[in-house]
């Protein structure tokens, strides 16, 4: 408990406390009771009336703690009746606020009470006051015979508003539920014309006039003060719509003239009174303006230039230009509460349309959030939220003395020592260290942040001179020097950027950044095999571009991505082709260190973004984004060799598995909507191939099998407006999902399907019954179909679905029958298949002798023989499969290693020529692909080969390996095979 500042006031304040009464003289003989008043009457002139005013709030709160006296002291506003006049309604509502401020303040000062139990408890007071108070009103606008108003006869207040058309959204602090002890709320009034005014054409004058007596009610000061300021300048376009903003009104604003400064007010945006059905369907709907579909390190620079005005706006008394203490702001100053929030909200704004997990209201939880993904240092986030704590603390005692809106700290000596007494410290002295020390910190970080500008070059390398209509020589120079080939080519291609020839340069913001950016991109480019090939590669990027401003910001904004992006399109071509057609790829390569991508990480917020849509097509849309954003990822670090195969093959396959299943209930629901359901159906989607061993490579497509089952007696569905029989509702559903898969959008497309691996193959149905699958895999299938079959797992359904699908598949790989011919017939397909399809040149290392599907087929075909009497070497990855195979002896370990090295280099050779070249049948590459095959094959061989010679011998002799072993354990193939 802080000690008095001032004990004459200390010491009235007890005594005429002790003589309201026999409970107020036991209250200050307390020494906890004495202790408070002290404190109290020490320090604020505001709670000392209060604490004489409402003697019994007090009491409560040492009787029975802060949250029941708090409880008890709101409970009036919950049992008031709505048709209560409005002058009376106001004297209840000002009675509330005093004693609910009172009871905030003595928790606060107690220490009883946590910062977000202070401020939510103002912020519940603000909610229930609006309820209230906007209830009254709207039973009066009914009984003035304007509104219909379903809930007139209810006594709730929440249940009168229900149906009424207005909802009162909570902005800023009481959005967040972060309201500070003497608050303005900030309030955002919405109407939907067509819900309750009996005239829509003059709804604006009825919902426009509740708005204004609202504001009143809440603000004007009689003899029992006020409820709580009111701004509602945070509405669209302030200055030139009413204070009642109708909802298409309001979505119309921000789809086509919203700021971004408004989309970070709209982040802590809240329906808090009204009809709170409306508010939300609202939000819902403008959901798309705030969280972009793409990285927006643009708004960056919008949101620290209103930071900059606010400063300049504000120094002209010097408070705010450097972090100090005698008269500083600590909301707007420097080092100051807003450049705590600011920081949450830029981030929030970069990051939260990819990641749902990131959108937290609140301060606090903002910087949890984001630390935990990554989006920033953890410590920085500490220093952030600990000074976050310090300053809301300091803002809260700077109001508590006499109810003024005031964050700055007195300038004379007399007034920093009664601050530092209220805080609990021994003199101004020990807070101004303290204070010092918070805002320094919180400075650092914020410049760390938005206000160090890059530096792009890393030295002088000379001129660089682009903006004539001639080569400068000088420039010409540099460029030949730095590597270029053909400078005046280069000159010429970079000068037609800088004059707007272009889409993404037309823009006078876009051609500063670029001007820039220009030394350190044409540094990075330099530093290719092939520069000028790699700044071709840029033009195309920049060409497909609609506006540059975004990746140019981005770029601006995170230099060293710059290397990663020229490495990229230096060597790999088809990654450069693929960034050129979907330039949104870029950020993929920002969400987070390639060395510590996981599959957990690549996965990361998709199955809570496609949960998030609002319907079909946006689930679609956010699963594209994402998956090419995050397969670009995957593949860029697979170029550079900064992530290990194996690794990025599970990353692509759980991306994929994640997606398929995020958008099976949004494509089976909006397919109910037009066709209903069938009793007790349901549909589950069962991965084989790469997918099913989580072994996809670059430009995997997915095999697939859909398997749906329902109640016996179900014939058709219902609930929907057409019925359809049960084979062909899921038929056509099966095609829905298909769709949803290989549908292209503006991004590009997931992922091409391959079904023809389900039973009876291309001519069977789409779809399969259970019951059909069962029988198929017990009496018909083919030995290759249950070779595909030991890599089968279901990736999408209902649990129960899942568990009985997966039984049938073990049961069916378990059969002793189908041990007896599983190496012959392996064998036999192997022979057929050297002949009909033999390797296209020598880096086809998936059909060479030894290659990639005789690894594959030792695996399937041995679990196939011995899985009826050793079921533990079944399992759906390759690798897995050899291990358990040896692990019960039916392979050497010697020969396990051999196939498992085998198998992931030639993985890795498919996968890195798809990323550049695509396929060869020339022995020859390359120099840039040689020299990346070179570097991510070297760990894998048995000595890093120093050419494509060593690497080719190399791989001979592991495929001659692989080729004994499969001769030894399943059989000879025959000549020429």
């Amino acid at each position: 408990m802080p000690r008095p500042h001032d004990r004459d006031a200390a010491e009235r304040l007890k005594n005429d406390f002790a003589g309201l009464g026999a409970a107020e003289r036991g209250f200050v003989a307390s020494d906890a009771g004495a202790s408070l008043l002290t404190a109290l009457g020490g320090h604020s002139p505001y709670l000392t009336d209060l604490a004489l005013r409402f003697p019994a709030a007090l009491l409560r709160m040492a009787e029975r703690g802060p949250d029941d006296a708090m409880t008890l002291a709101l409970d009036p506003l919950s049992r008031a009746e709505p048709a209560t006049p409005r002058a009376a309604i106001g004297g209840l509502l000002r009675r509330v606020k005093g004693q609910v401020a009172l009871i905030a303040a003595a928790a606060d000062i107690a220490g009883l009470w946590t910062l977000d139990k202070v401020t939510g408890a103002l912020s519940t007071l603000a909610e229930s006051a609006l309820d209230l108070a906007l209830a009254q009103l709207l039973r009066e606008a009914a009984a003035r015979g304007d509104l219909r108003l379903p809930g007139r006869a209810r006594r709730d207040p929440k249940a009168v508003a229900r149906g009424s058309g207005i909802a009162i959204l909570g902005m800023g602090k009481l959005g967040a539920r972060e309201l500070n002890y003497s608050s303005d709320i900030d309030l955002m009034v919405l109407f939907d014309p067509e819900v309750a005014a009996y005239q829509p054409e003059r709804a604006s004058a009825v919902y426009v006039r509740i708005a204004r007596d609202l504001v009143t009610l809440m603000e004007e000061r009689t003899a029992e003060g006020y409820v709580f300021r009111t701004d509602l300048r945070l509405r669209p376009d302030p200055a030139a719509t009413p204070l009642a903003v109708s909802i298409p009104a309001a979505i119309g604003y921000y789809g086509s003239m919203g700021q971004n400064w408004e989309r970070a007010a709209m982040i802590k945006a809240r329906t808090v009174a009204g009809d709170r059905p409306l508010g939300e369907g609202f939000l819902r709907e403008i959901r798309p303006f705030i969280w972009r579909r793409h990285l927006d390190f643009a708004a960056v620079a919008d949101v620290h230039a209103m930071k900059r005005q606010i400063h300049a706006h504000k120094g002209a008394s010097g408070a705010n230009a450097t972090v100090q203490v005698a008269g500083h702001d600590v909301k707007l100053g420097r080092g100051g509460i807003r450049e705590i929030e600011f920081t949450v909200q830029v981030l929030q704004l970069i990051w939260g349309g990819r990641d749902p997990g990131l959108r937290d209201p609140t301060t606090l939880g903002g910087l949890a959030a984001l630390a935990t993904a990554g989006r920033i240092e953890r410590r920085a986030a500490a220093d952030l939220a600990d000074a976050y704590v310090f300053l809301r603390h300091v803002e809260h005692r700077l109001q508590m003395v006499a109810d003024r809106q005031t964050h700055r700290l007195p300038e004379d000596a007399e007034g920093l020592a009664r601050i530092a007494s209220f805080l609990g410290y021994a003199d101004a002295a020990a807070f101004s260290a303290a204070f010092i020390g918070h805002l320094t910190r919180v400075e650092r970080h914020y410049g760390g942040f938005f206000e160090s500008a890059p530096t792009l070059a890393e030295d002088e390398r000379g001129n660089l001179v682009f903006t004539g209509i001639e080569d400068d020589p000088a420039t010409i120079a540099t460029l030949g020097a730095m590597g270029f080939r053909n400078p005046s080519g280069v000159a010429a291609m970079v000068r037609g950027w800088h004059h707007g020839r272009t889409r993404a340069t037309r823009s006078e913001r876009a051609r500063e950044l670029l001007t820039a950016l220009m030394p350190a991109l044409l540094a990075a480019l330099a530093r290719q095999r092939e520069p000028d090939t790699a700044l071709q590669r840029f033009d195309a990027v920049l060409t497909r571009l609609p506006a540059g401003v975004q990746v140019l910001s981005l770029l601006a904004r995170n230099t060293p991505l710059l290397d990663r992006l020229a490495g990229i399109l230096g060597a790999a071509p088809q990654l450069a082709d693929h960034l050129a057609r979907n330039t949104a790829a870029l950020e993929g390569l920002l969400s987070g260190s390639p060395g510590s991508l996981t599959p957990a990480s690549c996965v990361g917020s998709l199955p809570a973004l496609v949960k998030d849509a609002r319907h079909v097509e946006e689930a679609m849309a956010a699963a594209r984004r994402l998956v090419l954003e995050r397969n670009f990822e995957i593949d860029a670090a697979a170029l550079e060799g900064l992530i290990d195969p194996d690794v990025a093959g599970e990353a692509r396959s759980d991306l994929a598995a994640a997606a398929v299943a995020s958008l099976l209930p949004h494509v089976v629901d909006d397919f109910a909507e037009r066709h209903g359901r069938v009793k007790g159906g349901a549909l589950a989607i069962v991965a084989l191939g790469k997918l099913g061993g989580r072994e996809m490579l670059p430009a995997s497509d997915l095999d697939l099998v859909l398997i749906y089952d329902h109640d016996a007696a179900a014939e058709a569905s219902h609930g929907g407006p057409r019925s359809l029989p049960v084979t062909q509702y899921y038929a056509r559903l099966a095609n829905q999902v298909v769709a949803a898969i290989t549908s292209p959008g503006p991004e590009g497309k997931l992922w091409d399907v391959d079904m023809r691996l389900r039973p009876s193959g291309s001519k069977g149905p789409v779809a399969v019954s259970f019951a059909a699958f069962t029988r198929y895999h017990n009496e018909s299938a083919w030995t290759w179909e249950r070779m595909a079959l030991t890599r089968a797992r279901v990736v999408a359904g209902p649990p129960g679905l899942a568990r009985r699908i997966n039984a049938t598949i073990r049961a069916a790989l378990m059969r002793q029958g189908v041990a007896a011919i599983a190496l012959a017939d392996a064998a036999a397909m192997r022979a057929r298949l050297a002949r009909d399809r033999p390797p296209e040149g020598p880096w086809d290392v998936k059909l060479i002798s030894g290659g990639l599907i005789e690894v594959e087929f030792i695996a399937q075909s041995l679990q196939l023989a011995h899985a009826h009497r050793l079921p533990g070497v079944l399992a759906t990855q390759t690798r897995a499969a050899l291990a358990a195979l040896a692990k019960h002896r039916v392979l050497d370990a010697a020969e396990a290693r051999a196939l498992i090295g085998a198998e992931k280099l030639w993985r890795t050779v498919i996968g890195l020529l798809r990323l550049t070249i695509g396929h060869t049948r020339e022995a020859a590459l390359p120099d840039t692909v040689a020299h990346a095959l070179l570097h991510v094959t070297g760990p894998m061989l048995a000595s890093p080969a120093v050419d494509l010679a060593g690497l080719r011998q190399q791989m001979l002799e592991q495929a001659g390996a692989v080729r004994d072993i499969f001769v030894r354990r399943i059989g000879n193939m025959g000549d020429g095979a």
